[in-house]
C-alpha cells in the first residue's frame, strides 16, 4: 500500500516523458493507484470523478481570470507593455529573462491574474525570442519562478492564501503559528528558488538555441499578432482601477473567484470594454484557460484517489516509522514524500491540507519548532509544483511558449523547472528545517 503513490506517480511521469498527453497520463496514473489499492477499474474511475470537485473553485477562477485577462488585452494596455519590452530588451537576453521573471511575479501579488497573462503576453514575443535565439527553456524557468517564488515568500495576493493554508493546517493539528512567522519560515526555501533562477539565466540557458517547428508535438499555423503603437488613455486608467479592485477583493475575501469576477464586471461597468463584447471575451477566456482548468480538475480526482485509499498516509508512516527522533533524516524523508505527492497532484495549495495532518504529529514527536514545521509543510507543498506535468506553474508557461508549436511541455518546461527549482527548494527547505 505504501508504494502505491510512488508507482502511480512514476507511471504518470514516464508516460509524460514519452509525450503522452498530460490528461491521459494523469487518468492512467489515477487508475493505476486505484487498482493497486484493491479497487476495480470502474471503481477507480468513479472515485476519480468524485474527487474532481476538489479543484472546481480553482478551475472556475482560471476561466474567469482568463476572461479578465482577455478583457484587459482588449483595451490595448498589454500592447503598451509588449511594445516596451520589444523596444528596450531587443538584443539583451539576460535582461529579458529577468524582466519576464519580474512581470510574472506581479501576477501573484499585485495584478492577480495568475497564469492568465501568459497566453496574452508571450505569443507576441515569440518572434523576438527566435530572432534573438533565446533558449525558451530559460523563458519557461523565468515564468515558473514568477508563478511560484512570490507566493512562497510574500504573504500578499496568492501568497496570503498559501500562507493561510499552512497556518490553518498546523492549527487544526495542534500547533499555533502566526502569519508573520510562517512568512519568515518560507524565506530560506524561497532563497533556493532565487538561486535556481540565477543559475538558469546566467549559466544553464545562456547559449543560443533555435526553437524547432513541431517540437511541441506537431506543426502549428501561427501568425504572431501585429503590435500597433498605443498611447495611454482613459480606458487604460479604468483597466488599472479594475485590476486594483480585483486585488483588493481577493485579499479581503481570500477568494480567487470573487476577485476575478469583480475585475471582470468592473471592466464592463466602467465601459473599459464594450458590454456587447461580453460573449466573445468569455469564449476567448474559456478557450485560453479551459484546457488548464480541466487538467486541474483531473489532477484533483487523482489526488482524491491517493488520499481516500490511504496511500499517502501509508507512505508517510512507513517513511517515518523507523527513523525515531533523527531530525535530519525525518526532514529529508518528509520533503521526499512531499515531492512525490505534489508531483502527482500538481497543486501546492491542494497538497498542504493533505500532508499537514500527517507531518505535524511526526514533527512534534521529533522536537521540531513551529517555524521548522511550517518550513517542512510549505516546502513539501511547493516541491513538485514546478516540474509536475499537471501543475499550473508548468502548464501556464507552455500555453504561451508553445503557441507556435515549437516548445514541448515536458522536455522544455517540466524537466528544466524541476532541475532548477525542486532541487534547490529541497536543499534549502531541509536547511531551513534544521536551523529554525
Amino acid at each position: 500500500m505504501e508504494w502505491v503513490v510512488v508507482i502511480s506517480v512514476l507511471v504518470m511521469t514516464i508516460l509524460s516523458l514519452f509525450r503522452v498527453n498530460v490528461v491521459l497520463a494523469i487518468i492512467i496514473a489515477a487508475i493505476t493507484a486505484g487498482v493497486l489499492s484493491g479497487q476495480s477499474i470502474v471503481e477507480s474511475i468513479n472515485m476519480m470523478i468524485d474527487g474532481m470537485g476538489g479543484q472546481a473553485e480553482t478551475a472556475l477562477s482560471y476561466i474567469l481570470l482568463g476572461a479578465f485577462a482577455v478583457a484587459i488585452s482588449y483595451t490595448g494596455i498589454t500592447a503598451i507593455l509588449v511594445n516596451f519590452l520589444i523596444r528596450v530588451l531587443t538584443g539583451k537576453k539576460t535582461m529579458m529573462l529577468l524582466v519576464i521573471a519580474g512581470v510574472a511575479s506581479l501576477s501573484q501579488n499585485v495584478v492577480p491574474v495568475h497564469i492568465a497573462f501568459i497566453p496574452i503576453l508571450i505569443p507576441p514575443l515569440l518572434k523576438l525570442f527566435d530572432d534573438m535565439k533565446v533558449d525558451r527553456r530559460g523563458i519557461a524557468a523565468a515564468l515558473t519562478f514568477g508563478l511560484k517564488a512570490p507566493y512562497i515568500m510574500i504573504p500578499a495576493g496568492f501568497g496570503l492564501i498559501f500562507h493561510g493554508i499552512i497556518v490553518k493546517g498546523m492549527e487544526q493539528n495542534g500547533v499555533e503559528i502566526s502569519m508573520s512567522e510562517t512568512a519568515l519560515s518560507m524565506l530560506i526555501p524561497g532563497a533556493g528558488m532565487i538561486l535556481g533562477l540565477l543559475i538558469a539565466i546566467f549559466i544553464t540557458y545562456r547559449k543560443e538555441r533555435v526553437a524547432q517547428p513541431g517540437a511541441g508535438g506537431g506543426e502549428v499555423q501561427f501568425n504572431p499578432p501585429e503590435m500597433v503603437k498605443v498611447t495611454f488613455n482613459r480606458k487604460h486608467f479604468l483597466t488599472l482601477v479594475a485590476i486594483a479592485a480585483a486585488l483588493v477583493v481577493q485579499i479581503i475575501t481570500q477568494n480567487l473567484v470573487a476577485g476575478a469576477l469583480t475585475g471582470l464586471l468592473l471592466m464592463f461597468i466602467l465601459v473599459a470594454v464594450p458590454f456587447k463584447n461580453g460573449d466573445q471575451i468569455m469564449t476567448e477566456g474559456i478557450s485560453m484557460m479551459g484546457t488548464i482548468a480541466f487538467v486541474m480538475l483531473v489532477a484533483s480526482g487523482y489526488g482524491h484517489i491517493l488520499t481516500k485509499t490511504g496511500s499517502v498516509d501509508a507512505l508517510v508512516e512507513v517513511s517515518s516509522g523507523f527513523l525515531g527522533d533523527n531530525k535530519a533524516l525525518i526532514a529529508f524523508l518528509l520533503l521526499l514524500v512531499g515531492l512525490v505527492v505534489t508531483m502527482g497532484i500538481g497543486s501546492s495549495f491542494g497538497t498542504i491540507p493533505i500532508i499537514a495532518s500527517l507531518y505535524v504529529p511526526i514533527c512534534l514527536a521529533a522536537g521540531f519548532s513551529p517555524m521548522a514545521i511550517a518550513t517542512l509543510i510549505g516546502t513539501s507543498g511547493a516541491l513538485g509544483d514546478a516540474g509536475s506535468p499537471a501543475s499550473d506553474s508548468t502548464l501556464g508557461p507552455t500555453s504561451g511558449l508553445n503557441a507556435d508549436g515549437k516548445h514541448h511541455h515536458i522536455w522544455d518546461t517540466c524537466v528544466p523547472t524541476f532541475m532548477h527549482y525542486n532541487i534547490p527548494l529541497f536543499i534549502f527547505g531541509w536547511v531551513g528545517a534544521m536551523v529554525l
